[in-house]
């Protein structure tokens, strides 16, 4: 098999896991038993080895149509032929349907729409990453596969034939019949595939579509892009660990950002950046449950730190510290896109900004949702001392570069942030706290970022003190208060932003790189597209400067709607764009529809 298009995937799963499926009705992409554990599938990272589980029709002039059932996160894919049409309804089990492991299912339900159509079903399974071996044992009621440490079954009515790991058969399905095929864990090796009758799955797939609807009904978004919005706050919560509240920044790993590159990165796992956006996207739609959540793992996270530490830039999504990083070098990469990265070794990285991202998202937080506890404010003040003891050092910054610490401009912003937001804080709660330090050392980095973070030539804030290049993450600036929207250093900032890299700015037919390659020393190779949540951001930067600057207006709306272009055919995005349009990096990622429902809500605001 030749490797999909990334856009051409879509995504189903239960928050604990999830499963991704291309266009063609193939399963190449799934962890067991939750998003960070080890691929059962992961055909996206080498087409021979991976493993996947594929339906397809076999008639002449085959092709395939692919939606979700309106407002759920329930995929139907749609086999048509010459000789007839197969809708495939694929899900996972949501709500109460989950009681424990064994409830974590992958059910594919198969009705024959119009005409008697042949099929064909292949099941093979590469367990731990394609590491691992396993035998596959046929029965009556389909197929088990074994590896020596996990069991997975596929139960279904159809008669299986064994195949080199795992099954290949070929079957009919008459006119108006329907089929499952449910793949699963099995207990033990001694255990045989469940019976799990067709009624039950019709019953579950009943119920998950009630619990999406239900859940998605809690929107309070009716602005003018709402389907857009409704599938991205939808996509935002198949990314949740319901477990602990924690967002998974994609279910995927090492899915290029530049193809036959080395920008090849584990994703699935929650960074402390992510905290404000997850935080207000969901508080300003109405989600204030999954806000709860979120935050109360935030707070873990902060309480976990001893006097001496810091916070980590990311942890796993139970909330562990560890992430080693180790390359699966028996993997072909997507489209050899070498390595194959695991784990991420960025965990131990220095970034300053993520106290201004964490006491950003408290501020919000006690705001639009519920007043924090004075235990939280005690774990919370530590960082702000913190802050004002490190503020002026060098780190890796929020693109967590590989070639050595710099004093990110950025970074220094975002540390002014913490500051503000715990002297808010403090004042408006009545906490105690050193609000004359905290006041003395925001203005003198305030003031440093205005001297040292502005080049005088470039016309323009740049990446890093002394440098001449730009950098998209400035383009917060305005988002996060620092600067007024409408100030001419911020102004011309987003002028000089504008500008195609020809010309050293950022943006390319409305899509915005974080920053030029070729003038930035990142320490890695390669090329990398556009970065999605970056365009969002140009859009919420010119919507508020749009407010004194109509032009500035217009131009964010016709960004905004131009990059909802870029979106596949369900209304997905990943990390990056290529050059050709074709998406790139890791999918679907959260960050890009967190910052689409922020520029959503506020561009509809402002147009409103």
């Amino acid at each position: 098999m030749s490797y999909l298009p990334i856009e051409e995937y879509g995504i189903i799963g239960n928050m604990r896991s999830a499963a991704i499926i291309g266009t063609n009705a193939s399963i190449d992409w799934f962890c067991f038993p939750h998003f960070d554990s080890p691929s059962v599938f992961a055909r996206l990272l080498d087409s021979e080895k991976g493993g996947y589980f594929t339906i397809q029709a076999k008639g002449k002039n085959s092709h395939t149509k692919q939606f979700y059932w309106p407002d759920t996160n329930v995929l139907i894919t749609r086999l048509m032929t010459d000789e007839g049409i197969v809708e495939i309804t694929d899900y996972m089990p949501v709500g109460n349907e989950i009681k424990g492991q064994q409830d974590y299912k992958i059910v594919r339900k198969l009705k024959s729409v119009h005409g008697d159509m042949l099929l064909n079903v292949q099941c093979h399974p590469a367990f731990n990453y394609a590491r691992d071996d396993h035998e596959t044992v046929i029965c009556d009621k389909g197929a088990s596969f074994h590896s020596a440490t996990l069991s997975m079954a596929l139960s279904t009515s159809v008669p299986l034939k064994t195949a080199k790991n795992g099954v290949d058969t070929d079957f009919i399905l008459k006119d108006g019949d329907s089929v499952v095929f449910i793949f699963h864990e099995l207990e033990s090796r001694e255990a045989s595939p469940c019976d799990l009758p067709e009624d039950n799955a019709e019953q579950q797939f009943k119920n998950t579509i009630d619990y999406w609807r239900k859940w998605l009904s809690k929107s309070t978004y009716k602005g003018r892009w709402r389907e857009m919005v409704n599938r991205s706050v939808l996509t935002l919560k198949l990314l949740t660990f319901e477990p602990t509240g924690a967002i998974v920044a994609a279910p995927t790993c090492s899915l290029p950002e530049g193809i036959g590159g080395e920008r090849n990165w584990d994703y699935r796992y929650t960074w402390i950046r992510d905290a404000a956006f997850t935080v207000y996207a969901f508080l300003r739609i109405g989600f204030t449950e999954e806000a709860d959540r979120f935050m109360d793992w935030v707070i873990q996270r902060s309480d976990e730190c001893r006097d001496s530490d810091t916070l980590q830039i990311m942890y796993g999504i139970d909330g562990r510290h560890t992430l080693t990083e180790e390359t699966l070098d028996h993997l072909s990469g997507y489209r050899n896109s070498k390595p194959v990265r695991i784990g991420n070794g960025a965990y131990d990285q220095l970034q300053l900004d993520i106290y201004g991202e964490l006491m950003d998202s408290v501020y919000l937080y006690n705001k639009y949702g519920s007043p924090i506890s004075y235990q939280a404010w005690k774990s919370l003040s530590k960082h702000l001392e913190w802050v004002c003891e490190h503020w002026d050092g060098v780190d890796e910054g929020i693109w967590e570069v590989r070639s050595g610490r710099q004093r990110f401009v950025y970074s220094k912003v975002m540390c002014w942030v913490a500051l503000d937001r715990g002297i808010r804080l403090a004042q408006k709660r009545s906490f105690p706290g050193d609000i004359p330090k905290w006041t003395k050392i925001r203005d003198q980095i305030y003031n440093e970022v205005m001297e040292k973070g502005w080049n005088k030539d470039r016309k323009s804030f740049i990446q890093y003190y002394g440098s001449d290049t730009l950098d998209a993450s400035n383009l917060m600036m305005p988002l996060v208060f620092f600067i007024a929207p409408n100030d001419p250093m911020m102004v011309s900032t987003l002028k000089e932003t504008l500008k195609s890299p020809d010309e050293g700015g950022l943006v390319m037919n409305s899509l915005v790189y974080r920053y030029n390659v070729h003038e930035t020393e990142d320490g890695l190779s390669g090329h990398e597209g556009t970065f999605n949540i970056c365009t969002f951001w140009l859009v919420e930067a010119l919507t508020r400067s749009g407010k004194t600057k109509p032009e500035f207006l217009e131009h964010a709306r016709l960004v905004f709607e131009q990059m909802l272009g870029y979106a596949n055919h369900l209304g997905i995005y990943s990390e990056e764009i290529s050059e050709r349009g074709e998406a790139l990096g890791n999918t679907p990622q959260a960050f890009t529809h967190l910052a689409l429902i922020s520029a959503a809500y506020n561009l509809d605001k402002a147009l409103g």
